[in-house]
């Protein structure tokens, strides 16, 4: 069962690994059989820690453009954690509001869904 600390420590190294764009930091975070979708039910999820790294690091954001905040919202019953996070970009993109659905075993994300939304007044 996945512990607010485990999710706390999870996002965190999800954090990392997105200032560092390390493809070694991005794939510890992945089982070798996770999905990773950017919307509930995704039609083009990535599938495989291979597939999300490649993902990842084809477009990443550099790391003095992008703030993140977050919150751990809770922890469902199945163990699923809920994230409510903000992605403020310093450049000329919006600031985003999202809320990540991690599906942990040992440490490492199975399925990750994202929401996210342009933050009112924000948009570009």
């Amino acid at each position: 069962m996945t512990t607010i600390d485990e999710a706390t420590t999870w996002v965190e190294a999800y954090r990392d690994a997105w200032l560092s764009n390390d493809a070694d930091e991005v794939g510890a975070l992945f089982t070798d059989d996770a999905v990773y979708e950017f919307r509930p039910n995704d039609p083009e999820p990535w599938r495989g820690r291979e597939a999300i790294v490649a993902g990842w690091l084809e477009e990443p954001d550099s790391p003095e453009t992008w703030k993140f905040d977050f919150e751990i919202r809770g922890i469902l019953g199945d163990g699923t954690a809920v994230v409510q996070g903000v992605t403020e970009y310093l450049d000329e993109r919006p600031t985003y509001e999202n809320l990540w659905i991690i599906r942990l075993d040992h440490g490492q994300a199975t399925h990750f869904t994202e929401w996210f939304m342009v933050r009112k007044g924000t948009e570009s």
